[in-house]
């Protein structure tokens, strides 16, 4: 599910691996409770597309990471945006089934339902979808990381130190008084908008630091209606 894409100027995160940067640490069991303690918003029954993401985190000796992509620049649709892995639910399927789902069809990380420790607001796109974002504690992966070439260019491993960032709120230009400011997440030298960008920020504040922080109301740039 393609969420975001940067400024080629000066949006444009690196690829490669992480500075090696300390950070909070963060468990399977301090990540459960603080999405328990959540009381996130969901969108009422509409016409409106539905869709889930996965905010899939992975262990090891570099701690707990979340995974982000890439999307190919071949793609017919959104080519070269950030995304987290995600998709449209399927008739007759969860959010969370979906989620883990788009996991393993995106990067062959194979995730249970067990797996699934909670969720987040469900965020309204201006390109017509509600997108549930799920939260998977994946663990150490089973095998390694295989992302499927026709959607992923590139994995993103995001150190729970890179997630742990103040957002940066800017201002829309040529727009009416009071419109709310848009929000970015800065990431290795550049920045994500929403909604990519707005979800992992509310992962940060809800998961990281147990604040029921709010996302909804930032404006989404031009590309996300597309």
């Amino acid at each position: 599910m393609d969420l975001s894409t940067p400024k080629p100027s000066d949006e444009d995160p690196r690829d490669g691996a992480p500075p090696p940067r300390s950070g909070p640490v963060l468990t399977r069991e301090a990540c459960a409770e603080r999405l328990h303690s959540f009381e996130r918003t969901v969108a009422p029954p509409s016409d409106t597309r539905r869709a889930a993401v996965a905010l899939a985190l992975i262990t090891g000796d570099a701690g707990t990471r979340l995974l982000l992509t890439r999307r190919p620049p071949t793609m017919r649709a959104h080519a070269g945006q950030f995304a987290l892995p995600g998709g449209s639910i399927d008739p007759g399927e969860s959010a969370e089934q979906a989620a883990v789902r788009e996991l393993a069809e995106e990067l062959g990380v194979q995730a249970q339902a067990g797996d699934v420790v909670g969720a987040l607001d469900d965020y309204v796109t201006r390109s017509g979808f509600v997108i549930t974002p799920v939260v998977v504690w994946v663990g150490e992966p089973a095998g390694p990381i295989t992302p499927n070439p026709a959607e992923v260019a590139f994995v993103f491993e995001v150190t729970m130190a890179e997630v742990d960032v103040d957002a940066v709120l800017e201002a829309v230009t040529n727009s009416p008084a009071g419109t709310p400011p848009m929000l970015r997440w800065p990431f290795r030298g550049g920045a994500m908008h929403a909604p990519t960008g707005a979800i992992v920020h509310q992962f940060r504040e809800v998961v990281l630091h147990g604040r029921a922080t709010r996302v909804a109301e930032y404006s989404q740039p031009d590309f996300a209606a597309r």
